[in-house]
């Protein structure tokens, strides 16, 4: 079993950035493929952002490409996700996910937090 907490939400205002982290306990993730969810209210979730177990590849979903960056240190177990020039639309809960293998941008996913809150004021 792998748990997936994530933190560094908050409330900040438009064009500001946040760094999310997402700390993996229970077995390490160094060739877990580890993604970014997030749901808006009154809205599904959505594929925000992925990481192979390497770092090796990458990926993002549009609306994000140039203001979002994965990464992750399998040392510390833990992938993070920066976000710059943040937009209202970026308001939603943020989820951390843990999948064994390759990346998909998908909801296949084994492993998923809680969620932190993300906040953008105009």
């Amino acid at each position: 079993q792998v748990q997936l907490v994530e933190s560094g939400g908050g409330l900040v205002q438009a064009g500001g950035s946040l760094r999310l982290s997402c700390a993996a306990s229970g077995r390490s993730i160094s060739m877990y493929a580890m993604g970014w969810f997030r749901q808006a209210p009154g809205k599904e979730r959505e594929f925000v952002a992925a990481i192979s177990w390497s770092g090796g590849s990458s990926y993002y979903t549009d609306s994000v490409k140039g203001r979002f960056t994965i990464s992750r240190d399998n040392a510390k177990n833990t992938v993070y996700l920066q976000m710059n020039s943040l937009k209202p639309e970026d308001t939603a809960v943020y989820y951390c996910a843990a999948r064994r293998g390759f990346i998909v941008t998908t909801g296949q996913y084994d492993y998923w937090g809680q969620g932190t809150q993300v906040t953008v004021s105009a």
